[in-house]
C-alpha cells in the first residue's frame, strides 16, 4: 500500500512539473546526524505527533533571474515559488487526506515579516533540514542545500503525513567545493568560512541587509545561491565560468540585461 502511495506522489508530481520530491522518515528527526542539532520542539512529531513521513518537494530558481539579484525580477520569483510552493504541499496534503492519511501542509516561510526576523531569524520548521534528511541534497558554505540538479537554487516545501512511507536515501556525497565564492561575495558578510553545521550563519547580519532590500522592495537578497558553481543548471543557462560573478566587468554582454533589470521596480 505505501508504495502504491509514494509511485502516486511521484506521478503527481511529475504531472505537476515538479522536479526534487523526497520523503523522510519523521524518526531520522529523532537520530541527529550531526551535531549541533536543532532543538526537539523543531522535530516534525513535536509540531504533529501523527507524522510518520515528511514529504519535500522542490521547486528551482532560474540562474538568469537570480543573477539579477538585489532586483524586483528575483523578488517577484521568490515571491511565485513560495505560492507554488504553498499550494502545491497543500494540495498533496489534501490528496492524503483523501485516502485516509492525516496530511497537513507547511508553509514555506514561517514568519510574518522581515522585521520578526530581525528579532528572532528562526521559523517554526527548518525546510533545509528536511530537504537534507529526504535525500534531495547536502548542506554548503552558504547553509543551504546543495543539490546535484540546481546547486541551491531551490526552494524546498514540506508535508506531516501519518501515511508511513518508503523513505529516501540521505545523500551520502558532499557536494559542496569549498570554493568559498558564497563567503567572499556575501554582502553582508554573514557566513563564517566554515562548513555548516560550525560554521553557523550570522542570521542577525543577513536579516538586516535584507531589511534593506525589503524596504526598496528588492528583497531577498540571494547572492550566495547565484554564485555556487554546482549544479547541472549552469550548463544549461551557460554559465559553466563562475568568475562572472567576481568579475562582471569582463562579460557585458550578460550584465548590461542585469543593470537594465535593475533600473527598474525597486526604490532607490
Amino acid at each position: 500500500m505505501q508504495e502504491n502511495i509514494k509511485t502516486g506522489l511521484l506521478e503527481w508530481c511529475r504531472m505537476k512539473n515538479i522536479p526534487l520530491v523526497g520523503v523522510a522518515a519523521a524518526s531520522r528527526w529523532e537520530d541527529p546526524p550531526f551535531t549541533p542539532w536543532m532543538p526537539e520542539s523543531f522535530y516534525p512529531r513535536s509540531i504533529y505527533p501523527d507524522t510518520r513521513s515528511v514529504i519535500v518537494i522542490g521547486l528551482p530558481v532560474h540562474l538568469p533571474v537570480i543573477e539579477t539579484t538585489p532586483s524586483i525580477y528575483y523578488h517577484e520569483l521568490y515571491q511565485t515559488l513560495n505560492r507554488l510552493l504553498d499550494e502545491y504541499t497543500y494540495k498533496i496534503a489534501e490528496w492524503l487526506n483523501g485516502m485516509d492519511h492525516p496530511s497537513i501542509f507547511i508553509p514555506r516561510d514561517g514568519y510574518g515579516s522581515i522585521d520578526v526576523l530581525l528579532k528572532k531569524p528562526v521559523a517554526f520548521f527548518s525546510h533545509r533540514h528536511a530537504a537534507y534528511l529526504a535525500g534531495l541534497g547536502s548542506f554548503g558554505m552558504n547553509n543551504m542545500i546543495l543539490t546535484p540538479e540546481y546547486g541551491p537554487r531551490v526552494r524546498f516545501g514540506s508535508v506531516f503525513t501519518e501515511a508511513e512511507l518508503t523513505p529516501d536515501p540521505v545523500i551520502s556525497d558532499d557536494l559542496c567545493i569549498r570554493c568559498m565564492r558564497c563567503v567572499d561575495l556575501c554582502p553582508s558578510n554573514a557566513l563564517q568560512g566554515e562548513m555548516y553545521p560550525e560554521g553557523i550563519t550570522d542570521k542577525h547580519a543577513c536579516a538586516t541587509y535584507s531589511a534593506g532590500l525589503f524596504r526598496r522592495s528588492i528583497s531577498p537578497c540571494g547572492v550566495c545561491i547565484k554564485v555556487c558553481p554546482v549544479g547541472k543548471d549552469r550548463g544549461l543557462f551557460h554559465r559553466e565560468n563562475p568568475d562572472l560573478y567576481s568579475s562582471p566587468e569582463k562579460y557585458p554582454e550578460i550584465t548590461r540585461g542585469w543593470d537594465h533589470v535593475r533600473l527598474y521596480g525597486g526604490k532607490d
